[in-house]
């Protein structure tokens, strides 16, 4: 076995090794069902009041011990004060103050034009609730009568509509010398401003603890659970940032505050908390400088997982207002809108709410240049074979001295076949000569498979940029693919099209036999490719590059289109690269004399 083939054959049995080790050994778990005779849940901050004391975490129970099922049936009847801007709908709940209805106008549930838009936020009492509620926790002077709870029944001060040009205030009045407020504004994308003030027109000095919260009832509907995005709470606590699955969510321990399941820690600024998904985030997002506790709790009872940031607890003397102004995130994970609210509105490091995973030195600046051609060309498609073409013009110097390399071993070929004659069974003789001969003739032996190597983790970080980042999602290219996210959906069991049935479903055990038309392409290119070089004259390295390109075509098929279509543009790229290049240094691959061989060697496999 001469050393380029082996080079050869070493760096792509490790492409192959990574990726089948990747998505063989760590498959997408399997979601667990939701048992829907599941007790219904309370609300954010509702906890019994032995875990939760007075002064120190969100409100006990709901406000007048009302049942839970009770709740829900106010819930759904409840006054809505309505939300109206270019990108979101939805309403504010006057039961309670809840941000609990939120739709996100510019993206649809599924690609189909009448599909109906995302929903983000939904009301309590609905399958998945999920929401945002704010309140005030009792301190000395007070008792959870006293402060406004999950289902106290606010007025409207001011404000009909909530839109970008203008806020509404909420306003209750605890009869006891306490009028409570709350201002909530909105701006042109996802970032909603809370100010929570309280006025104190009794006689006595009193103390409270303003805090906001995110429920979400039960997982995610469309929980992926897939090791190379992160689904689940995340926080910031100031310099370090933490990413909470929600099993992991499921083992907390006892806090001897917050009680059983929860984690709690001190902030001293910089942080903010919440849940992301793959497309959608909501986070509350406290002052720059402003510290809070920040608590990750999970209730087993009611099936509720709970992101809550509580700010410390104020007094408020007889004459006096007291007030706090946060900000809550809840919408899509726009890269443009992320990175202003991190760079102009000062939330510390918001970037990195997108899973840019291991290889975020790599998937950063290759996902901003993918970002800023699809804004210069108008099309991702388009962008991504742009991208393909711009990162190997960046190798183009390793990949000339590799091709330059494997042109003069060819070149060495007739003279290290004569050394192998003349050292016959002496392998330590036969390896001495080689390296006297490549160290004479300047050439490394190993730099052929430096180019295939180096695709590894640029491969790996498309194919995160491709999944995680919202901006792909039903990105069309051109023709038939309408989703660079997705699949190629056209499938050969159908002849792509021309017969009347309908593919199998991804997932499905014959979708793996379902290949498109991308797939197939990918498979030639890959095969055409080896046919640069003549086939290798052991059997088994033979049969390893035969089935090689058609492994690949099989595994990779299931492949987002997008990542699909910059391995085709690499191929392509790498085909013509190789072939200038070993021609312009005496070399002159024979593809087409090394296709009719391959032939030849079939049929007298079948003689």
């Amino acid at each position: 076995m001469d050393d380029q083939n082996k080079n050869l054959i070493l760096a792509t049995a490790l492409s192959f090794g990574v990726i089948l080790v990747w998505f063989l050994l760590f498959p997408p778990p399997e979601q667990a069902a939701v048992d829907p005779n599941a007790p219904t849940e309370t609300v954010a901050g509702e906890q019994p009041a032995a875990t939760a004391p007075a002064g120190t975490a969100p409100a006990a129970t709901s406000a007048g011990g009302t049942p839970a099922t009770t709740e829900t049936t106010e819930q759904a009847n409840a006054p809505r004060l309505d939300i109206e801007t270019d990108r979101v709908t939805g309403s504010i709940s006057l039961l309670g103050g809840r941000l609990d209805d939120l739709k996100l106008k510019d993206y649809r549930e599924e690609l189909a034009e009448d599909s109906p838009i995302v929903t983000f936020l939904s009301p309590k009492g609905q399958e998945h609730a999920y929401y945002a509620l704010y309140g005030w926790a009792p301190g000395a002077g007070l008792d959870l009568d006293g402060v406004p709870g999950a289902n106290t029944l606010w007025s409207v001060e001011s404000g009909e509509t909530l839109t970008p040009s203008t806020p509404i205030t909420l306003k209750w009045d605890n009869g006891a010398g306490l009028t409570f407020r709350r201002t909530v504004s909105i701006d042109e994308d996802y970032l909603f401003t809370v100010t929570q003030s309280v006025e104190n027109t009794g006689a006595g000095t009193v103390s409270m603890a303003p805090y906001g919260a995110l429920t979400r009832h039960g997982e995610p509907e469309d929980l992926m659970n897939f090791f190379i995005l992160h689904e689940g709470a995340m926080r910031q606590l100031s310099e370090e940032r933490e990413d909470v699955d929600y099993d992991d969510m499921v083992d907390f321990g006892a806090d001897p505050v917050w009680g059983p399941g929860a984690s709690v820690e001190q902030v001293n600024g910089n942080g903010w908390t919440g849940f992301t998904d793959h497309f959608w985030m909501a986070m509350l997002i406290p002052g720059a400088e402003q510290p809070f506790t920040s608590v990750l709790r999970y209730s087993a009872q009611v099936n509720t997982y709970e992101a809550i940031a509580r700010f410390p607890t104020m007094t408020v003397a007889p004459g006096e207002t007291q007030q706090i102004e946060s900000r809550l995130f809840a919408g899509a994970k726009e890269w443009e809108a992320i990175r202003h609210y991190q760079n102009e509105e000062g939330i510390y490091r918001f970037i990195d709410t997108i899973d840019w995973g291991w290889f975020f030195f790599l998937t950063k600046p290759i996902f901003w240049l993918l970002h800023e051609l699809n804004l210069i060309i108008g099309n991702m498609g388009w962008a991504i074979i742009g991208l393909t073409i711009i990162i190997k013009l960046l190798v183009f110097p390793l990949a000339y001295k590799s091709y330059a390399s494997m042109a003069k071993m060819k070149e060495l070929q007739p003279q290290m076949e004569k050394l192998k004659e003349a050292a016959g069974d002496d392998r330590q003789k036969m390896q001495q000569s080689m390296m006297e001969l490549y160290k004479k003739e300047k050439v490394n032996p190993a730099s052929g498979c430096l180019p295939i190597l180096i695709q590894i983790p640029i491969f790996f970080s498309l194919y995160k940029v491709i999944f995680v980042t919202l901006e792909l999602r039903h990105a069309p290219w051109a023709l038939w693919i309408k989703d660079l996210s997705a699949p190629d959906p056209s499938s050969i069991l159908n002849l792509f099209g021309l017969l009347p049935f309908m593919p199998p479903e991804p997932g499905s055990i014959l979708a793996i036999l379902s290949l498109g038309v991308l797939p197939i392409l990918l498979g030639i290119s890959m095969w055409l490719q080896q046919k640069l070089n003549p086939a290798p004259t052991d059997p088994t390295q033979q049969m390893i590059f035969a089935w090689m390109p058609w492994v690949f075509m099989f595994m990779l098929g299931s492949f987002a289109s997008g990542l699909v279509l910059y391995w085709i543009t690499n191929n392509v790229i790498t085909f013509t690269q190789q072939y200038a290049i070993m021609r312009s240094h005496g070399y002159k691959p024979d593809v087409f004399g090394n296709i009719r061989s391959s032939f030849k060697r079939k049929d007298k496999a079948k003689d």
